[in-house]
């Protein structure tokens, strides 16, 4: 169309040049009337487009609707399947058998620990923390003679 435009402006200012005026006058409206279509068509693309976002836009957010039904299936059946009671009793039964393992643990490495006899294991140890303490200018010789002995292993 603004090809068409451009040589009907050519045209006009040929058909002026030779004098033919009712000729002129016709290409002018012509003129104005290509003009008006030109305008027409932009607009009406212009609304086209904006017809295409709002499209776009209703597709994202049934996307998302979508989407937001699915989590909500999925949270439903969740907490369906999550009974709180069932749960809080497994939770204790898991903590109790836990404390006793801890329990017969600790009694078979005292077993272990008095038939090795690794209570030399106890003095080692107490001369790395000495060594340790007087690295750090403390006594630690003084602080644990005034405290009872455990009674050893």
């Amino acid at each position: 169309m603004e090809q068409q435009e451009k040589k009907v402006i050519a045209d006009i200012k040929k058909m002026a040049k030779q004098g033919q005026m009712d000729a002129v006058k016709i290409m002018a409206k012509d003129l104005v009337r290509t003009r008006r279509y030109v305008k027409k068509f932009i607009l009406m693309r212009a609304n086209i487009q904006a017809v295409s976002l709002k499209i776009q836009t209703l597709k994202s957010n049934n996307a998302m609707a979508n989407a937001m039904k699915g989590v909500t299936r999925a949270m439903q059946t969740m907490n369906k399947q999550l009974k709180l009671p069932q749960i809080q009793k497994i939770m204790m039964e898991f903590e109790k058998q836990s404390e006793i393992m801890e329990m017969k643990e600790e009694m078979m490495n005292d077993a272990i620990d008095d038939a090795m006899g690794d209570e030399d294991d106890e003095d080692e140890s107490d001369a790395i923390v000495s060594q340790v303490l007087d690295e750090l200018g403390l006594q630690l010789t003084d602080e644990l003679s005034g405290l009872p002995s455990t009674g050893g292993h």
